[in-house]
């Protein structure tokens, strides 16, 4: 990519369409394009169609268009994998249609199954059953890996897809019936701080271990994919370790001051119990996670608490 090439970012005005737009915006590049900035419904084909005849898109970064925690995607099977399939057929259609030079696809970590050996390898896909209840969403993605494969062996598109971990980072989702987890802890925490309350309730028994990704190393690892790797084979980008949802619910308590009780509610469901990807691919071509656990919700929280002082 260079400074004029034509470049569109697929998303749902979530954190990795904000980072990825913010970034080209401001680092000089005129051509560039948030399908939540100009109002592009990706699940309209002939709206993409139009869209795609007229700028002719030279790089495309392909997101989800819905998705969120356990709860979000509990709620709206249907709609999280309608709106992705739909819009991933669209978008694939139109960038082979009309000349796309390389298209970067994000999945995600639930694409691997739910009882995956750990750390999850990019082999592990399609060897198992997937976690129930984000099952509609992952097939989604999983499907989104073989379109790039296809249209690849079939058409030549450059398409590849990165499997990062739950990314997070200041801009991140804090509505508690969307977010994912790190985003509705900051919001719960935050709030019961500034109601006064005692006691926060936290989803399952807190024993799930999961993987987080600071923006900024997404943001670093889908530049330097898209810059580098011109593989068939889905490419893992995780921070290398893992926590527990206790373990992070104290490091949250700790970063906003919240001096009363987390109470795990067990009768909700925790997920798979493990995520960690294997990461070892990716370090190989050249890119490793930088920020921590502990800065990454530091600057995540203190980010939240700018924007509530500004409103």
């Amino acid at each position: 990519m260079n400074k004029d090439s034509r470049i569109l970012v697929v998303g749902h005005n979530d954190i990795i369409e904000n980072v990825l737009y913010t970034y080209f915006k401001f680092s000089g590049y005129p051509n560039i394009f948030s399908s939540s900035q100009i109002g592009l419904n990706p699940t309209v084909q002939a709206s993409v169609y139009a869209f795609f005849q007229k700028v002719r898109p030279e790089y495309v970064f392909l997101g989800s268009t819905r998705s969120g925690g356990i709860d979000a995607n509990v709620k709206n099977p249907a709609e999280f994998l309608y709106h992705n399939s739909e819009s991933q057929n669209n978008i694939f259609y139109s960038s082979r249609k009309f000349g796309v030079k390389k298209l970067l696809y994000i999945a995600g970590s639930c694409v691997y199954p739910k009882e995956c050996p750990q750390p999850m390898k990019e082999e592990h896909l399609l060897t198992g059953t997937l976690e129930q209840t984000s099952e509609p969403y992952s097939v989604a993605k999983i499907a989104g890996i073989k379109l790039c494969q296809a249209f690849r062996k079939q058409y030549g598109l450059n398409a590849i897809a990165i499997v990062p971990a739950t990314v997070y980072g200041p801009g991140s989702d804090v509505n508690i019936e969307t977010a994912h987890v790190i985003g509705a802890l900051i919001g719960k925490f935050v709030s019961a701080v500034v109601k006064g309350r005692q006691k926060v309730s936290v989803w399952g028994t807190g024993n799930p271990r999961r993987e987080f990704l600071y923006v900024d190393d997404f943001l670093a690892a889908a530049l330097h994919l898209m810059d580098y790797y011109n593989g068939e084979k889905p490419v893992n980008v995780g921070s290398g370790s893992d926590v527990t949802i206790k373990e992070l619910t104290e490091t949250i308590i700790r970063a906003v001051g919240f001096e009363g009780e987390a109470v795990f509610d067990e009768t909700k469901p925790d997920g798979t119990m493990k995520k960690l990807l294997d990461s070892s691919y990716v370090n190989s071509l050249g890119w490793k996670a930088k920020v921590s656990l502990d800065q990454g919700i530091r600057k995540t929280y203190d980010g939240y608490r700018d924007r509530i002082r500004q409103l």
